[in-house]
């Protein structure tokens, strides 16, 4: 029996929810084995951090789901005690960035607070630490490198932003083909390509959400929602006004030199390189902060219950 409680905590350890899902169903009892630490097959899930092991537990019915979610170690560490430490960096590392790993480490502790007792929320372990008070001792190295990664991503596409506005309100006043020195008014405002000019708006807007990231107080919660979100506004109209500046500078080619066609579209080309370049090495980032933020969420609660 020993070799079989030994095989379920290995298997949990490397994320082998299929053997774990059988072997409960088969023997429903052995949902409350326990390792030396008498932490069970959940709790373990839980300090490994393997997501689709932990949402077996929502095929247990309520009342043993309940029962399983409160129970203590040896150290008297519950189950939001032990989602309140550092997860391993083998885990963290498959992460990009600091602060989506501080993200994460708050949805596991938010998702395991949803299943506990009001009262083991503040229970206090072997060293009369509650749970909150586990997560920040943990994870201040992480938050600290959460905020430098932040701060540093926000600063450099600060200065990418602030050039687009530079470019872009320069443009706005020395527009193509001069101004009409009767009305006063551009010689080529009747045509369409013209108003690309009136994007200005989109990197201003990126510009303020960087610089409300490097003034944000960075406190933990706010890694959770707050500034990936600031991140995600940023980095979207940033991209948005890279795009608006490239159509504006092509328009300006185009309407400069049409008739030199053989020298507008290498020149484009050319100029799009770098632009390309930048939004090739920052959009995956952009992805993956948007479906970690906004996404399904790495926790599966509709499954069918054990019969």
């Amino acid at each position: 029996m020993e070799d079989v409680h030994e095989a379920i905590f290995r298997a949990v350890e490397r994320g082998i929810f299929e053997f774990i899902d059988r072997i409960f169903q088969a023997s429903p009892n052995l949902v409350w084995s326990y390792n030396p630490m008498r932490r069970n097959a959940f709790q373990f899930a839980i300090e490994c951090r393997q997501e689709k092991v932990y949402t077996l537990i929502f095929k247990l019915d309520k009342r043993k789901r309940s029962s399983i979610a409160n129970l203590v170690d040896t150290s008297k560490n519950g189950m939001l005690h032990v989602a309140g430490m550092l997860s391993p960096l083998a885990k963290l590392d498959n992460i990009s960035g600091a602060a989506l790993q501080m993200q994460r480490e708050l949805q596991w502790f938010k998702e395991v607070e949803t299943i506990t007792f009001p009262r083991s929320r503040e229970a206090l372990n072997a060293e009369f630490l509650a749970p909150r008070d586990v997560f920040t001792k943990n994870h201040k190295e992480l938050v600290k490198e959460g905020e430098r990664w932040m701060k540093e991503t926000a600063t450099s596409c600060t200065v990418v932003g602030a050039l687009i506005i530079t470019i872009m309100f320069a443009s706005v006043f020395t527009v193509p083909g001069g101004n009409n020195g009767e009305t006063g008014l551009p010689i080529f405002l009747s045509r369409k390509l013209f108003m690309v000019f009136i994007s200005l708006f989109s990197s201003t807007t990126s510009v303020l959400m960087f610089l409300g990231i490097l003034t944000s107080r960075y406190a933990e919660d706010d890694f959770l929602k707050s500034l990936p979100t600031k991140m995600i506004i940023g980095l979207s109209t940033l991209f948005f006004s890279i795009a608006a500046m490239m159509v504006a500078f092509s328009s300006a080619l185009f309407i400069m030199i049409h008739q030199q066609s053989w020298i507008v579209f290498p020149v484009i080309f050319l100029a799009s390189v770098p632009i390309t370049l930048f939004i090739w090495m920052q959009f995956p980032l952009l992805v993956e902060m948007f479906i970690s933020t906004y996404g399904s969420g790495i926790f599966d609660r509709k499954v069918k219950q054990w019969t």
